[in-house]
């Protein structure tokens, strides 16, 4: 389980293509830190971590992976954000998240509100929307949000200037897609209405 605060943003060095699995060494600050078999979350993905190298750790992403995340658009140099499993003792800070990206969203509009920013983004369909309440809680790229407003598909959400100099939002353009992870609690909710219909 994760809460969405992201630890550091880490480096894609090398990506690796064996049948339908691409294997992705990443370079991080904490990367020295992990250990093989940990789970860790990229953009929000939790992926477990199958190989170290000094300052870097390895993951390995299926076809399914990579068909429903944004880790298939990535490229070499680019960033991604980190955030290891809550610990039984942490603080809750975030949300639940559990690392099962539901799907993608296209960013179409980026807008500086003079010391903060407003994000907007496009889900892929109307069912989705019926996940997303104002002022309720979203994850973007692995990230815990505020949903500021819902309108049609467009789901827009603000970012502090700490968000958005400590993860990867900085280099976020208008027309990139980003993992999405609706909020557990009104996916198990709407699974119950769903069934009493």
């Amino acid at each position: 389980m994760f809460t969405g605060i992201i630890e550091t943003t880490a480096t894609i060095s090398s990506i690796d293509q064996e049948g339908s699995n691409v294997h992705f060494w990443f370079s991080s600050s904490i990367s020295d830190a992990l250990k093989i078999d940990q789970s860790v979350a990229h953009n929000g993905i939790c992926l477990t971590v199958v190989a170290l190298q000094p300052g870097m750790h390895q993951v390995t992403a299926i076809e399914e992976t990579m068909r429903k995340t944004n880790l298939g658009s990535m490229i070499l140099g680019e960033k991604v954000n980190l955030e290891r499993c809550m610990a039984a003792n942490g603080r809750f800070d975030g949300h639940i998240v559990q690392g099962h990206v539901d799907g993608l969203a296209k960013c179409t509009n980026i807008k500086d509100c003079n010391g903060s920013w407003e994000l907007s983004f496009e889900l892929a369909s109307s069912a989705q929307t019926l996940l997303v309440v104002e002022k309720g809680s979203i994850c973007i790229n692995g990230i815990s949000l505020t949903v500021v407003s819902c309108e049609g598909l467009i789901v827009k959400v603000a970012i502090i200037p700490y968000t958005w100099e400590h993860t990867n939002l900085a280099s976020l353009a208008i027309g990139k897609t980003v993992n999405i992870e609706f909020d557990i609690i009104g996916k198990y909710i709407a699974k119950q209405m769903s069934l009493r219909q």
